[in-house]
């Protein structure tokens, strides 16, 4: 059976709440964490955007549940060798229960020192050095490394955990999968698609670790949960590569209104039907992942644990 975690969104709640929802969730009985890290929400509704770094050390401290970003970006806005001392440091502040979910990133994020957002090919290759470097600098041993994206000189990581940190590859496409069973320590996608599960595991990834999420909006009112979530996260049924390659809050909100409410109505899961939530996270566990993460969209916090606590995680628990 997978486990069950609860995403943490950085983008619609400031540092305090994150971490009462933290609180919550282990207390409802979910068993892991995730955590998004951006610089921008995707849009002005969500209004928020805390530094991941400052709410994982709270979190180190609030919870004991397992924490990963899902998923940091180490190549553009933030160079991976100050990326690799933040993981050291979120490692053994949670006694190594800190994993490093990474990815290619999104311009909305990346762009905002000034320098080009790179073609998606080279941006996988970016990522690649990245994790070399980072890999290297989480063993101790001072660093060197003259490459063809980054250059580190005499770096050294004095603060590391007993393991280095596991590191895991997000991918959406093939070239992003085959590059997580390469060199990922464990796989991230937001679809429960077997296939990409299958080409993860027969290209290298193996029995490593397949985690994937989904966003779900508790309500009692299904309409009113329609509604929250067409206002909130209509940027999520935008098509193709905008999510990556539009540059600001401003340009997802004029994406936005090409996404309706019956498409919202259609894709995801609104309401207190206790089915609909269990069949949605099932979705996921068909499709051979290890880790299934949920985040609720709408603003009754609590109403979204007791449901889960009490409907949801325990049917799931009774089908394994």
């Amino acid at each position: 059976m997978p486990e069950y975690g609860y995403f943490l969104s950085c983008e619609q709640y400031g540092p305090a709440e994150l971490i009462e929802q933290a609180r919550m969730a282990e207390q409802a009985g979910f068993q892991a964490l995730w955590i998004s890290d951006h610089y921008h929400p995707w849009n002005g509704e969500q209004g928020q955007s805390p530094f991941v770094w400052s709410v994982i050390g709270a979190l180190s401290d609030a919870v004991s549940l397992p924490v990963e970003t899902a998923v940091t970006c180490p190549t553009v806005r933030i160079h991976p060798a100050v990326v690799a001392q933040a993981a050291a440091t979120s490692a053994v502040m949670t006694d190594g229960r800190f994993r490093l979910g990474v990815g290619t990133g999104e311009a909305l994020n990346e762009h905002i020192l000034g320098a080009a957002w790179p073609a998606a090919h080279v941006r996988l290759e970016m990522l690649e050095e990245a994790i070399l470097i980072m890999r290297r600098l989480f063993t101790g041993e001072e660093v060197n490394h003259h490459g063809t994206h980054y250059t580190v000189e005499n770096a050294r990581l004095y603060t590391v955990p007993d393991e280095p940190v596991p590191i895991d590859i997000s991918g959406f496409g093939p070239a992003a999968t085959k590059l997580a069973s390469r060199v990922g320590d464990g796989y991230i996608t937001m679809m429960p698609d077997s296939s990409m599960v299958e080409q993860y595991r027969k290209g290298g990834g193996g029995g490593k670790l397949v985690s994937g999420g989904t966003k779900v909006c508790y309500d009692t009112d299904r309409d009113e949960a329609v509604r929250t979530v067409h206002r909130l996260w209509a940027n999520e049924l935008l098509p193709g590569e905008l999510g990556q390659v539009l540059p600001s809050p401003k340009h997802f909100e004029q994406a936005q209104t090409l996404v309706t409410e019956d498409m919202v109505r259609d894709s995801r899961v609104c309401g207190d039907d206790a089915d609909e939530h269990v069949a949605e996270l099932r979705r996921f566990a068909d499709a051979g992942f290890d880790r299934v993460y949920v985040n609720q969209i709408g603003s009754d916090l609590r109403g979204f644990f007791d449901f889960y606590r009490t409907k949801v995680l325990p049917q799931l628990q009774q089908s394994a």
